[in-house]
């Protein structure tokens, strides 16, 4: 089987050599030293001022609107995972949906201003695929009307934005580390922020609220990671340019190969560059989309259909918002597998079934 993506797995040694660290500490959770030494080197790698690791990227979503404290209507995008759009129900507020681009597949700017209402208390856009969003553009429409900003980065690891990490921009950033991401802890995700009061008050929230063993401050929740994901993280940061060295080499293939006529590719950001962390193509109609997906996995091969459906089609949301282009996406788009360890022949199997359909 060819799935669209495997969990990276690093150097078995080099793991157990941290597993025997744990043990010998006795230390599993809580704030352990390796989860110190982790935040310490992707905050170097990632050139962020404050990373807080947690234990899941919908978690790194809740405490960033928590710490924000949001209220109710926040503008966002209907084209990304369901958990950008389930963090914010969950939390009590209303997303309401501002169509994508069709280009970029990010939330369009330009109908951002249209959404706002006395009620509105930020806005959480998608850097898609990785691909970054118009920061500027939205920045400046948040400053005029005064709302946060919280960018929902779980796909744009390592990517950076004229000369910078995308992760820098907003109020709050958040990383899933996902075992199917780029980089990856098993679970776990992070909060990036540039400000040292939020960044200090995401602390307590993911700790109950706790400041001491006698003292608890405020209402919290329970958001750690433990130790033994630190451990995956560190050994999957020593071998993070093997994994997008050998992601970008795929996406180069799918890239100079595949029939441009039948399908066409998200057009990136044009001051960055893409991280691979997915091959989405988008195809002329959904019958196509179907009948390639119907002969892929007759060969064993597993594309997915991300993003699929539009958010703004969730029962359970009930959303008034009909975003035409998002829907249209939503319907045409698809995966390709893409991850270190896919053969140069079944690269090329992929490429021939799509040909052929």
């Amino acid at each position: 089987m060819i799935p669209v993506t495997k969990s990276y797995l690093p150097n078995k040694t080099k793991y157990k050599a941290y597993i025997d660290r744990i043990y010998d500490s006795g230390w599993l959770t809580n704030n352990g030293s390796l989860l110190k030494e982790l935040e310490q080197r992707l905050k170097e790698y990632l050139g962020v001022k404050h990373i807080i690791l947690v234990a899941n990227g919908s978690l790194a979503l809740q405490l960033a609107y928590k710490s924000l404290e949001l209220k109710g209507e926040v503008i966002t995008t209907p084209f990304s995972f369901a958990a950008t759009t389930s963090t914010l129900v969950w939390e009590g507020l209303k997303p309401i949906f501002a169509d994508i681009d069709p280009n970029s597949f990010n939330i369009d700017t330009n109908l951002i201003e249209k959404n706002i209402t006395p009620e509105t208390s930020a806005i959480v856009p998608v850097h898609v695929f990785g691909n970054p969003c118009n920061v500027e553009k939205i920045q400046e429409i948040a400053q005029k009307h005064n709302l946060k900003v919280i960018y929902d980065a779980a796909h744009a690891f390592g990517t950076e934005y004229k000369g910078q990490s995308v992760l820098n921009y907003g109020d709050i950033s958040t990383l899933s580390f996902h075992a199917t991401k780029l980089f990856h802890t098993i679970e776990g995700g992070a909060v990036i922020t540039n400000n040292d009061e939020l960044a200090q008050k995401i602390r307590l929230l993911m700790n109950f609220g706790i400041v001491s063993p006698v003292k608890v401050n405020s209402l919290g929740t329970n958001a750690k990671m433990n130790e033994f994901e630190a451990a995956m993280g560190l050994c999957v940061l020593d071998e993070i340019d093997l994994v997008k060295s050998e992601r970008a080499k795929i996406w180069q293939k799918y890239l100079s190969e595949l029939p441009y006529d039948r399908l066409s590719f998200q057009q990136w950001n044009d001051d960055s560059f893409n991280n691979h962390a997915y091959a989405p193509v988008l195809f002329n109609s959904e019958i196509e989309l179907l009948n390639t997906e119907i002969k892929l996995k007759e060969n064993g091969i597993f594309p997915r259909r991300y993003f699929y459906p539009s958010l703004d089609t969730l029962e359970y949301l009930k959303s008034d918002r009909i975003c035409v282009i998002s829907r249209s996406i939503a319907s045409r788009i698809l995966c390709l597998p893409i991850y270190p360890g896919l053969s140069a022949e079944n690269r090329n199997k992929i490429i021939n079934i799509i040909e052929a359909s």
